[in-house]
């Protein structure tokens, strides 16, 4: 057995406001549930992004609210987005019409291009063509 996918990936960040007007007025992600000051909920597809402020998540897993087991990271995270190499150029001029800073747009030896740009959290945020990983 192996699982089919991915169906959610989390992220952390401290000021969710500031990462909810990136992800929902930058990326154009639609905001699925939000319970501040804890967490954002985007649907991404077929899939979930989760973000957590983590210090409300830690006090929360500590009172048992739910049958979860606590988990979280500190730092920067990264989560990659599939894209073409039209919708990467695409994303390009977005994110700086956007006033986003590039911080690397990167053709891989192998095939693929990926480009990357940080969240107001500091996290990696990667936009990248599958074949990057032979997947196309």
């Amino acid at each position: 057995m192996q699982p089919a996918g991915i169906l959610e990936t989390v992220l952390y960040a401290s000021d969710l406001a500031a990462v909810e007007a990136f992800y929902s007025n930058v990326l154009g992600l639609e905001l699925y549930s939000r319970a501040p000051p804890r967490q954002l909920f985007y649907r991404c597809g077929e899939s979930m992004l989760l973000i957590f402020n983590p210090e409300v998540t830690r006090l929360t897993a500590a009172e048992g609210k739910l049958p979860v087991p606590p988990h979280g990271a500190v730092g920067p995270g990264h989560v990659c987005f599939r894209a073409t190499a039209a919708e990467i150029a695409a994303w390009r001029q977005r994110l700086q019409a956007k006033g986003v800073a590039i911080e690397s747009d990167f053709a891989w030896p192998g095939g693929g291009r990926s480009l990357y740009v940080r969240d107001p959290a500091g996290n990696s945020i990667e936009f990248a063509q599958p074949e990057i990983w032979g997947l196309a």
